[in-house]
């Protein structure tokens, strides 16, 4: 069949004229329905219809008939309308348009497209007007909306996307809503009719992609004939299709871009559409390298696996295998791309990398995939272009964007991994560092260490752990060579050598950005030097600081790196850095605790030997089995049985050349020795394991083993620990191993205590003959009084354990006969030495002590054979030799006194030590005998006062928190004593009470009552720091956790009490001694600093709530207290208000949404839990920080107005603090304060009027601090100009109270000599030099009669200004005036030029000496004071040369009356008047 004939089965000539008229004059856009009759003939056939006119056009498209015969001329001939045939194909590809289409409607939409693809590729298609760009992108289409699925895939699609950080960015505003496209729209009202929606088969699928398989290879086919340079939409269009046809199915295998394309061989779309793409890219479809330019920019979101469509805003996908597959694709396409384009396309390829870094996504593994991306493509790049994107990246890494700085780590962090390259000779010399690693360790990674950013700062520490760990020779070079300080180089913006900047401001250097969103330009970065870079010492020290920082994941990341620089060595093992990482395991942070054990643990595994490391292991790793984590309490368990139980091996398999066993043994002798105290955490730690069956019977076998060789007091001791869990023991071998302790007599303390607890242990297992044995060997130890005090402890508990029976009867009666045969020898050999006149001369010290202490062990466990002659016997050798008389002051010194026990017996000569052992078993036998306890507890209190020796104070302590737990009421009273040794003069004394107190609150034996919490948080600010930090320690994490509210409840208070005002009549009412108020005072502005450390720890651990909170309670409950006159105001009281405004301008009572960056609330660990936990307490941050707000407005404002007019009326110091708190709040809450003033707009005018010239004022201060600081060498170089007062420094320029003390330089120069402003209302007046005085001679200071407020001090200061400013205008323009010489016009001498100014006036007018700070020296027609609050005109006298202003001390003259009245009033007088009779003529 020809050509016309298949042209009929198209029904052309029946297509009615007017239709297709109308179809071509709508473009198009919209279709007119084709009659039913004519359309079904044309389906009548099917798709044969199509196929055959395919087949027959398709001869002349390949040119088959070559120049003899032309389609459109047979078209002619035959009276066939090629427009009539467009508009047809255009009716069956507008079919797909509805996405209910059947199967049969697809095929129809794809066969006709394919035929207009055909229609196109014929020659002279576009003379022929075949060519409508609105029709060929309908075509196009086609390919992707046959697809009957994708509807619903795009709303899934929509539906799962990954929220992209780039879209709505934390902490900004929302941004309009982008505008939807029509599928979107269509997609809306879709919606409804799911239920109508037509389902296909696996087959129905199938074709359709037969069908979009042709269609896309006819397009193929098409594109190397039709130009599409003149059509830069349809090119665009043609893009957008081909990219997502890229991702339309998953490709088995890679793609091959190397070889010659043939479209026959290729299996999949996405093969052909990147074959489109490779097309498109050819010279007739765009001039140069634009459509090299629109393929990168279209395949830019597939590398970033995002879906862009147009006229859209890119959505981010889900990383699933196939988003990731079709991205590695489109990397190699880009990658064959630049190999076959080469140097052409390189701006482009590098604008591709430089938006690949800028359009990342916000997210870790997103990052991940981009740098990699980044690094794949660097490849491609010559050695001269890629040290050129390496600069750009180094000044991208500073950009003032934290996203931008965090990737650009992660780049550096991926080309690390990479080989180094080599340079060539392109490579210019100054370029050749961009191409080294060390440069990105030791510049771009390293730099970041001390960013502002907390994240970014995480990172580049992570980043620094990771380059240790690559373990490859350029990375540990570099970082080696940094640490050695010889590497200090960046880039400046020449590309030389410069040193890199280890400070937060690099981050904020100026950076100037094109906005690149929808524009595929190159992005520039403004380059910016950096300062020089420290030492090892400081670098080491900035680690540590990072160690320390504020950031949870800054500290993990910091701990991360000490641990890679340790493990290989890259720095020694030194105390401090080893302390850095241990002090971590009591980081607050759980993630960070965790970190640090695994540090420590991979430290000891790269360092076995290390005993400096075992050490720092064991105090960092034991008492974490105690910690309240439970998560960390396993992780300590799992690292203990690792290390130590796990290599405990019998001893015949024993090696010192197996490190893990040897490592074992070295621990547990620390743990016997030197580390001891860390036993303790052992026995928490061996109960658990009990409980889960840790130790078998081989594994005591094992320990017994080795209980004769040189690690027998290790073994030992941990025999100890697991005999009381074990019964599976040898006792055999315990009883040999105890007969040879017995005969011989240099085994140590340690293992014989560790062998009388086991005893102890296996006790209840002996027979009798056996424990009669072992009583009778005890017994011989302890009546010869040789043994050390440890071992008569660990002795009379084994003898204990021994006598231990089913009957209690028979028990009592063991220690009543074994104890009591102790207690009377004991009794025999103290009276010998207390009752005789001589006996205390010759006494032996360790024997008395030994005595002493055996009698307070036995009569704890046998108090009936402690008779009263015992009690007697110990308080005399107890009595103090201290005179008790009592303190004038103290009312209950008489009764003290009366009842202590001790009164009744002459002054004790007893040496020290045995006094203060007395002291320990008076405490013993109190706890038998309550009477003796109520009569000592109180000479034990006055002893802890006035007694002079440090070990007694310490153990009256030990023994008075003992007597507490067993008679709490009893020492109740007596607990401020106590806490009076928080402030005593040894540290040992205040560590122990410390801890003592802890443990008696922590039992809630002690209640936080009177002015205990105050002397607990005193010690925040003790003088050692270790002290300190243990109270820190003790409030958070043992004591807050009790009882969450204690802070806040008390806070209020200790503003009160630490600044030791008692004129209110709620706070700080509660009983002191003068001593207590002389020890615990932190009054006055010398303490200040310590005061607010305090305060400031306080508020650091309140919640939200809490925060909330305080503020009210704070303005309501101190503030408005002076505002309602409930406290008076005056000196004691601006200190208060001085400390309370301090408070409340802290960064630390702020609510966190408020105190943290955008960006910064949420650094959750990678813990779902945890990241859903801090999203939760974001959103209610953010709704507290609301309410916050109204209610601060509405309750506070009030108050602090009220009270700042008290303020400037009374001229309270305090005024300062205010204003200062005043303009903290306008910075947090300008938006509703303007809201609050809307209707009261004079005072919020007033209000910014004196925060205005307050921040005036404080610029004018640092003027003159900058200035002084300038001045200072010259004064130093110049023989006898006076000094200034270190009181007049320009830190206190304006004073407290309001005054002016100083001015600007300029100012000070025109002041008078009087310029001294008097000091604080009821403080003596200190002497003060102004600035300006070192270029003049001293003269004597005179304290100025009135002082002036902060806001008169502006003005004046406002008002000079505009004078000298007219002064010196008129100078340059009246004539007869000599100008100034040039010198003294300078701006460097201009406080010496005003002064020698007034000298020189002063010379031809002395009237003009004397004159006021403001006054100008000439007649002025107007003043104005820059802030439209006044004008001053006068008429111009030439005799008049002063502007006299009323003192702003006096009180305001009266308002004017004026004469105004009201229309209305006037209209109705003018009424009454008219009414009147007239008045008569006067005679």
């Amino acid at each position: 069949m020809d050509l016309l004939g298949t042209l009929e089965l198209l029904k052309i000539k029946s297509v009615p004229n007017v239709w297709v008229d109308t179809i071509w004059e709508l473009d198009f856009t919209e279709t007119e329905p084709l009659d039913y009759r004519i359309e079904g003939e044309i389906t009548e056939h099917g798709l044969e219809a199509f196929k055959k006119v395919y087949k027959c056009l398709l001869p002349f498209a390949t040119e088959e008939h070559g120049n003899t015969e032309s389609v459109w001329s047979r078209f002619s001939e035959s009276d066939v309308s090629p427009s009539a045939l467009v508009a047809l194909l255009y009716h069956f590809v507008q079919l797909v348009q509805n996405k209910k289409a059947s199967v049969a409607q697809r095929e129809y939409a794809l066969h006709a497209a394919g035929l207009y693809f055909l229609l196109l590729e014929i020659p002279g298609s576009v003379a022929n007007r075949i060519f409508h760009p609105v029709l060929f992108d309908k075509c196009l289409d086609t390919l992707k909306k046959s697809w009957p699925q994708e509807s619903e895939s795009g709303r899934k699609r929509k539906k799962d996307a990954v929220k992209s950080s780039h879209s709505d960015p934390k902490g900004r505003k929302r941004g309009r809503p982008a505008r939807r496209d029509e599928s979107e729209i269509d997609e809306e009202f879709d919606d409804g009719d799911q239920e109508e929606e037509v389902y296909f088969s696996g087959q129905d699928l199938l074709q359709v992609r037969e069908g979009i398989f042709s269609l896309l290879k006819n397009l193929l086919r098409l594109l190397p004939r039709f130009p599409l340079k003149d059509k830069p939409q349809s090119v665009q269009h043609c893009l957008q299709i081909l990219i997502e046809l890229t991702n339309f199915e998953p490709v088995v295998g890679l793609v091959d871009f190397t070889g010659a394309a043939d479209i026959t061989r290729m299996k999949s779309l996405p093969e052909l559409a990147y074959h489109g793409l490779r097309l498109l890219c050819s010279p007739m479809h765009g001039e140069g390298d634009q459509t090299v330019r629109r393929v990168f920019h279209r395949i830019l979101y597939v590398i970033l696996m995002m879906s862009a469509g147009e006229g859209s805003n890119p959505v981010l996908l889900s990383a699933t295998q196939h988003v990731v597959s079709a991205r590695e694709q489109a990397i190699r396409f880009v990658s064959h791309i630049v190999d076959e384009l080469k140097e052409t396309v390189l701006p482009v390829f590098r604008i591709l990398l430089q938006h690949i870094c800028a359009k990342v996504t916000d997210k870790a593994d997103y990052r991940m995939y981009g740098a990699q991306a980044v690094v794949k493509l660097l490849s491609k790049l010559p050695c001269v272009e890629y040290a050129a994107f390496i600069k750009w990246l180094y000044n991208y890494s500073r950009h003032t964007k934290i996203p931008y700085r965090v990737f650009a780590l992660d780049v550096a962090m991926a080309l690390l991994e990479q080989p180094e390259r080599q340079a060539d000779e392109a490579v210019p010399p100054e370029q050749v560092q961009f191409l080294q690693h060390s440069f990105l360790i030791q510049v771009m990674v390293f730099g970041r260490c001390s960013d502002k950013a907390p994240t970014v700062r995480s990172r580049a520490l992570s980043s620094l752990a990771q380059c240790l760990e690559l373990q490859t020779a350029t990375a540990v070079g570099a970082i080696q060579e940094l640490l050695q300080g010889t590497s200090g180089r960046t880039v400046d913006e020449e590309g030389l050598t410069t040193s890199p900047d280890n400070s937060d401001a690099s981050a904020s250097a100026t950076h100037n950005q094109q906005k690149t969103l929808g524009v595929f330009k190159t992005i520039e970065v403004t380059k910016r030097a950096d300062a020089t870079v420290s030492e090892a010492k400081e670098i080491i020290a900035m680690l540590r600081l990072r160690a320390g920082d504020e950031k949870t994941n800054v500290r993990k990341s910091a701990l991360q790196v000490f641990t890679s620089l340790l493990k290989y060595r890259v720095i020694p093992c030194t105390p401090e850095d080893l302390s850095t990482v241990q002090e971590r395991c009591r980081d607050p942070a759980v993630s960070v605790r965790k970190q640090a054990l695994q540090s420590l643990t991979e430290l000891l595994m790269a360092q076995p030997g290390n005993r400096l490391v075992q050490e720092s292991w064991l105090t960092g790793v034991v008492p974490v089995v105690l910690d309240t984590e439970n998560s960390l309490q396993e992780k300590a368990l799992v690292c203990l049985d690792q290390t130590i139980l796990h290599h405990i091996k019998h001893y015949d398999k024993y090696s010192n050349d197996d490190s893990h066993q040897k490592l074992a043994w070295d621990l547990l002798a620390h743990l016997g020795g030197e580390s001891q105290e860390l036993c303790r955490y052992l026995t928490k730690a061996f109960h658990i394991w009990s409980k889960q069956d840790k130790f078998s019977s081989s594994f005591i076998n094992n320990l017994i083993s080795h209980t004769e060789t040189e690690n027998s007091a290790a073994a030992w001791m941990l025999l100890a620990k697991v005999a009381g869990s074990s019964p599976k023991l040898n006792y055999s071998k315990i009883i040999e191993a105890w007969d040879n302790i017995s005969r011989e007599q240099n085994t140590s303390s340690n293992t014989t205590c560790h062998v009388l607890c086991v005893i102890g242990h296996v006790a209840k297992h002996l027979n009798e003959d056996t424990k009669r044995r072992l009583v009778g060997d005890i017994m011989k130890w302890l009546k010869a009084f040789h043994s050390p005090l440890v071992v008569v402890s660990a002795a009379v508990a084994a003898l204990h354990k021994l006598g231990q029976s089913e009957s209690l009867e028979e028990t009592l009666s063991f220690l009543n006969l074994h104890c009591g045969q102790l207690v009377s020898l004991c009794d025999s050999y103290l009276s010998n030495i207390v009752l005789n006149e001589d006996g205390a001369a010759c006494i032996d010290e360790d024997l008395v002590v030994k005595y002493i202490f055996t009698l307070g062990e036995a009569a704890l466990l046998c108090p009936s054979k402690v008779e009263k002659r015992i009690f007697l016997l110990i308080q005399s050798i107890l009595a103090s030799n201290v005179n008790l008389e009592p303190s004038a002051g103290d009312g209950d010194s008489e009764d003290l006194l009366a009842s202590q026990p001790l009164s009744q017996f002459k002054a004790s000569a007893m040496p020290t030590v045995v006094r203060a052992h007395a002291f320990i078993t008076l405490g013993k036998l109190c706890l038998q005998n309550e009477d003796l306890a109520k009569k000592c507890i109180p000479a034990l209190a006055r002893e802890l006062e006035l007694c002079e020796d440090v070990s007694i104070r310490n153990n009256v302590i030990i023994v008075m928190c003992d007597l507490c737990v067993r008679y709490t009421t009893m020492v109740d009273r007596y607990i401020p004593n106590i806490a009076m040794s928080l402030k005593d003069r040894e540290p040992s004394i205040r560590k122990q009470t410390l801890i003592m107190l802890t443990n008696l609150l922590q039992e809630e034996f002690v209640k936080w009552k009177e002015s205990l919490f105050f002397r607990f948080v005193s010690v925040l600010v003790d003088p050692d720091p270790s002290i300190a930090r243990l109270s820190e320690f003790c409030l958070v994490h043992l004591l807050l956790k009790r009882n969450p509210v204690m802070f806040s409840q008390h806070f209020i208070e200790c503003i009160f009490h630490f600044n030791g005002y008692e004129k209110h009549e709620k706070y700080n009412k509660f009983p002191q001694t003068q001593r207590e108020k002389n020890l615990f005072s932190l009054k006055g502005s010398k303490n200040k600093e310590k005061r607010m450390k305090i305060y400031k720890f306080l508020l650091d651990h309140f919640t939200d709530e809490q925060r909330f909170s305080i503020t009210t309670k704070i303005s309501q409950n101190v503030l408005a207290s002076f505002v309602d006159g409930l406290v008076p105001l005056d000196k004691e009281a601006s200190d208060l208000l001085s400390d309370t405004f301090e408070v409340l301008s802290s960064k630390e009572i702020k609510l966190s949404t408020m105190r943290s960056k955008p960006g910064e609330e949420v650094q959750p660990d990678d813990d779902e839990i945890a990241m859903a936990t801090a999203v939760m307490q974001v959103a209610q941050k953010k709704l507290i920080s609301q309410v916050q707000k109204k209610i601060f407005i509405e309750n506070v404002i009030p108050i602090i107005t009220s009270l700042k007019s008290m303020l400037e009326q009374m001229r309270i110091p305090a005024l300062r603090e205010l204003m200062s708190y005043l303009r903290e709040m306008m910075q947090d809450y300008r938006n509703e304060i303007n809201d609050f003033f809307a209707v009261d707009k004079q005072l919020a005018a007033e209000l910014e009027y004196d925060m205005k010239k307050y921040e005036e004022q404080l610029e004018k201060e640092r003027e003159s601090e900058n200035m002084s600081s300038t001045i200072q060498p010259d004064m130093a170089a110049a023989p006898g100009t006076p000094r200034p007062s270190p009181r007049g420094s320009p830190a206190a320029a304006v004073s407290v109270s309001g005054g002016v003390r100083a001015q600007t330089p300029g100012a000070a120069a025109a002041a008078s000599p009087h310029g001294a402003a008097a000091g604080s209302a009821g403080t003596p007046l200190q002497p003060h030099t102004p600035s300006a005085a070192v270029f003049t001679s001293p003269r004597p200071v005179v304290p100025r009669a009135r002082q002036m407020s902060l806001s008169t001090a502006a003005i004046l200061n406002s008002a000079k200004k505009v004078a000298e400013t007219l002064r010196n205008q008129r100078s340059r323009c009246v004539s007869g005036v000599t100008p100034a010489p040039s010198g003294e016009n300078s701006p460097s001498s201009k406080p010496a030029s005003l002064r020698g100014r007034g000298l020189r006036l002063s010379s031809s007018n002395s009237s003009m000496i004397e004159r006021a700070i403001s006054t100008p020296d000439k007649t002025i027609e107007n003043v104005t004071f820059n802030a439209g609050v006044s004008y001053i005109s006068m008429s111009e006298k030439t005799d008049q040369n002063v502007l006299c202003l009323v003192s702003p001390d006096k009180p305001p003259p009266p308002p004017r009356q004026w004469n105004v009245e009201s229309p209305v009033s006037m209209r109705q007088t003018r009424r009454g008047n008219q009414r009147k009779t007239p008045l008569k003529p006067a005679n």
